[in-house]
């Protein structure tokens, strides 16, 4: 039997990059003051089942009849479905008592932690009301013709949660390791989770300041030149990239926050479809050089070929970006991807490494690693709709 706690130093050492920007993302939890709570009980008018975050609205009725509309802030449309809910359980008309964290600017907006249905059925926040299954023949068989490995399916990273079900505290983990813990528990080797109850951002006046940039280290150390690049940015600027619709790069959002991804696999290319602000790729599998003169793109131009049964993705000619979500590193026109993508068929596993280089911007090179798994729903497009901040 293995160690949990392998695989857990496992996913931290691919994911922990990616939980900073978990936190940051879109306002998210740092919007909210988690040192306080709020019950509130009325009926819902409108479920917004949308990414970057889900919100629920209602009516709350006081004492001598006055109504008040609230709106509260759930996950991720994408990894509500994963864990089994549905916009359907809070049809206009239902009757809701929700307790939460209040918004830090407005008395009428929460963060959910548990909804209680009329019914009596309890949501927490990270509650999964299915057990995930995958299915082993989405992708069936298991090669395609000339013997590669089919790669068609939809994939996502497994679901990480807060050890806390109800996301007020604790650390961030897989699914698989929170489970076994105990509620709101921080185990060896993990951080409690920024700006939840009781860690110092949380307790800071300006919580998006506290969680700034300068709080997460670089995955990799800028150029003279890149230094240089990232002082001369613009703070509200940086600020709208992190916060707003806009993808990172085909590196980190392949993994982000557990969206699902899609693969198209054909003989002559390969899609794939990133479940995070709707990023398309294609991987150009019948030519073995890329073309001169290539217009930049987010995305860049991508070549691939097999290596046995690891297939090697050969990308160029970026529009300049970031190397990651909380970084202010940037790469430009010489960034340059090499990424490995190996199937496991009986694990339903597929491992993607890459390495990253751009002399310019930063030194040396950046590495990383995911492991995409069966997703036990479908692909959607992400359709961002981030309603943060109402009109």
């Amino acid at each position: 039997m293995r160690n949990p706690f392998v695989d857990f130093r496992a996913w931290l050492r691919i994911g922990f990059s990616l939980l900073p920007g978990a936190a940051l993302a879109h306002h998210g939890i740092a919007n909210f003051d988690h040192n306080k709570d709020v019950a509130i009980g009325g009926m819902v008018t409108e479920i917004a089942f949308v990414n970057p975050h889900s919100w629920i609205y209602l009516d709350v009725t006081a004492a001598d009849g006055a109504v008040t509309p609230w709106r509260c802030e759930m996950r991720a449309a994408t990894v509500l479905r994963r864990s089994g809910w549905s916009k359907e359980m809070f049809a206009p008309g239902t009757k809701v008592e929700i307790s939460g964290s209040p918004d830090r600017a407005d008395p009428s907006t929460c963060y959910v932690s548990t909804i209680v249905l009329e019914d009596g059925t309890r949501l927490d926040r990270y509650g999964q009301m299915t057990k995930a299954e995958r299915t082993r023949d989405v992708a069936s068989p298991a090669t395609l013709a000339g013997g590669v490995p089919n790669l068609n399916g939809d994939w996502a990273t497994e679901q990480g949660v807060l050890t806390d079900p109800r996301g007020k505290s604790g650390a961030f983990l897989p699914l698989s390791v929170a489970r076994g813990l105990e509620a709101g528990e921080v185990p060896d080797g993990a951080r409690r989770f920024p700006a939840s109850r009781g860690t110092p951002e949380s307790l800071v006046e300006g919580p998006l300041e506290g969680l700034g940039l300068a709080a997460f280290p670089d995955p990799v150390t800028p150029t003279e030149l890149g230094r240089a690049a990232a002082e001369a940015l613009d703070a509200s600027a940086m600020t709208e990239r992190i916060l707003g619709c806009e993808p990172d790069n085909i590196l980190y959002d392949l993994s982000f926050e557990g969206h699902v991804n899609r693969l198209v696999q054909t003989e002559h290319e390969i899609r794939i479809l990133y479940g995070f602000m709707d990023i398309e790729r294609r991987i150009h599998m019948d030519i073995g050089e890329h073309p001169a003169d290539l217009e930049p793109t987010f995305a860049g131009h991508s070549i691939g070929r097999w290596e046995d049964d690891v297939l090697v993705v050969d990308t160029v000619a970026f529009t300049p970006g970031f190397v990651s979500r909380v970084s202010n590193v940037m790469y430009g026109e010489e960034f340059h991807v090499v990424e490995r993508f190996a199937l496991e068929p009986d694990a339903m596993t597929l491992t993607r490494e890459y390495v990253a280089r751009d002399p310019r911007y930063f030194v040396g090179e950046l590495r990383g690693k995911d492991v995409l798994q069966r997703a036990e729903v479908a692909y959607r497009p992400y359709d961002c709709d981030d309603r943060t901040v109402e009109p």
